[in-house]
């Protein structure tokens, strides 16, 4: 189910808070999978605008890029800043929200790194 589903059928009072699982709620909106990264590089480098986002993350598409901004935004996660400038640019950032993910990113990142050393590590006791 989409976070917006979920987020909508909470809003409307047709759940409640004890008929959703909070993990299941969370990764409904970040478990897809451009969200973490796109978050992960608005947290190290602050604002951005969209092209320094889609450098940062070379792999993802311009439609995917764009439709995770969205829901990133949608979920209150991140910002989106029109400039009105000659040509116009927008920025992104992290919202309060947004930034409250961060010390849970970076626990995510520390365990990932762990458990790569241990497949390298036994890997090459294999060897």
């Amino acid at each position: 189910m989409k976070a917006a589903d979920l987020t909508e059928l909470l809003e409307s009072g047709e759940l409640s808070t004890e008929e959703v699982c909070p993990v299941l709620f969370a990764m409904s909106i970040l478990g897809q999978r451009w969200k973490i990264p796109i978050l992960w590089h608005l947290a190290e480098d602050g604002t951005l605008r969209y092209n320094e986002l889609k450098r940062g993350i070379p792999t993802i598409t311009n439609i995917m890029l764009t439709q995770s901004l969205r829901a990133l935004e949608k979920s209150h996660l991140i910002n989106r800043r029109n400039l009105d400038t000659v040509p116009p640019h927008v920025e992104y950032s992290l919202t309060e929200r947004g930034k409250s993910l961060i010390p849970l990113l970076k626990q995510i990142h520390n365990w990932g790194k762990e458990q790569m050393e241990l497949v390298v590590n036994a890997t090459r006791k294999n060897d």
